[in-house]
């Protein structure tokens, strides 16, 4: 109740919150909880078993998530019409009639934790691309966007405790100018040795910008991308080069303060001290919740 009183206080939002002992099961309690506002004031709790069976005779099959609409059709051919019936049936016959998938989920209606919250995976690769408001020239403009991307990039990697061992730095004209000379360009930078360090990526990834930056060109896009990851914990060392160990503790204290004080208020000074930009946000959705200009209004 107090999370969802905090949620509807704080935003606006009517919420409903549903809890069981299973993921299948406490979508079905959020389910009765938002079909029966007064009478459960947004909450609703399957604890017990006699719980469970009530709501699971209560929910059609065609309802039941993880059931499609070709497979409840199939279901009803069979005479099973409610969630209920749906976990009376032999596992040997739903494994056999359906597959796997089915008879996990009829192991967690029944109550059996089968299936698992989504964990949050390692990522493979980092990117961070931009398009820019408008066309850029300007040497010093667009590596200060490389820089920062680079920053961007690193900070990601120390979230996920990974280091990366390559760098890809691209750079893009706007295709849509054909009056406009075109150009796009990317490079792959391996670094010396396995790093998450924002000095030391930024040194990589402006090496590979100077060699593919072009004057002339206007520049709409460009991006970095840190590649060949691997886990921080996991570090083979180089006989002749290796990563600043200071580095370590100096991004530690640099990411703490800035989610105390506010996001990036510590940087590079190749950065830019105050510069902002802007993306092209022709199409961003309004902010009907959080912002007071996008407020809907209505004419009577």
């Amino acid at each position: 109740n107090q999370i969802k009183e905090e949620v509807t206080q704080g935003t606006g939002i009517p919420v409903s919150v549903g809890v069981a002992p299973t993921k299948s099961l406490s979508k079905l309690a959020n389910r009765i909880a938002k079909k029966y506002p007064k009478k459960t004031k947004g909450v609703y709790v399957i604890d017990t078993d006699e719980k469970r069976i009530k709501a699971l005779k209560w929910l059609p099959i065609e309802d039941v998530w993880g059931i499609g609409r070709q497979h409840a059709k199939r279901l009803k051919q069979f005479g099973i019409c409610t969630a209920y019936e749906f976990t009376q049936q032999q596992d040997d016959w739903i494994k056999k009639q359906f597959s796997v998938v089915e008879l996990k989920l009829k192991k967690d209606l029944s109550g059996e934790p089968i299936l698992q919250l989504e964990e949050v995976k390692t990522k493979k690769s980092i990117a961070t691309t931009r398009t820019f408001d408008s066309m850029y020239k300007d040497y010093d403009k667009i590596k200060e966007r490389i820089i920062t991307f680079t920053a961007s990039c690193a900070e990601k990697l120390r979230q996920q405790q990974s280091n990366c061992n390559a760098v890809m730095i691209f750079l893009k004209t706007n295709s849509h100018r054909k009056d406009l000379p075109q150009y796009r360009m990317g490079i792959i930078v391996k670094t010396h040795y396995p790093t998450n360090s924002t000095i030391e990526l930024t040194k990589f990834a402006l090496t590979g910008f100077n060699k593919i930056f072009k004057t002339g060109y206007d520049y709409k896009k460009a991006g970095v991308v840190v590649m060949d990851l691997t886990p921080e914990s996991n570090q083979q060392l180089n006989l002749f080069n290796n990563s600043n160990p200071k580095h370590k503790k100096l991004m530690q204290t640099i990411d703490q303060l800035n989610q105390s004080i506010g996001h990036h208020k510590i940087r590079l000074a190749a950065q830019g001290v105050g510069r902002t930009w802007k993306m092209k946000q022709e199409k961003l959705s309004p902010c009907y919740t959080t912002r007071l200009s996008d407020i809907i209004t209505i004419k009577v």
